[in-house]
């Protein structure tokens, strides 16, 4: 198992992510949608992730439309899509 990437990073990229996907966390933790411990968990997940390199080159794009498809390297690709569905950024 490889160590853990620094928390302050990941979260950055969680949150990256999530808008890329579309998804509001802060309004989806709001409504009960996402927990605290399930927030955590995405940031955790992605400390141990394997694609971090590729996160970063996805992240670092600078024109995106919004929202689009989570590559599928990432280990919250289905979590960040389901709290698109729900939340939206733009509901």
């Amino acid at each position: 198992m490889k160590p853990l990437g620094d928390v302050n990073e990941h979260l950055m990229k969680v949150h990256g992510m999530a808008k890329a996907a579309g998804a509001d966390l802060v309004g989806a933790a709001k409504t009960g949608e996402l927990t605290q411990e399930e927030w955590a968990g995405l940031v955790t997940r992605c400390r141990s992730c394997d694609w971090d390199e590729g996160c970063s080159r996805f992240l670092a794009r600078e024109c995106r439309e919004v929202p689009v498809d989570i590559p599928e390297g990432c280990l919250n690709r289905v979590r960040l899509a389901e709290l698109a569905a729900a939340t939206g950024e733009d509901s």
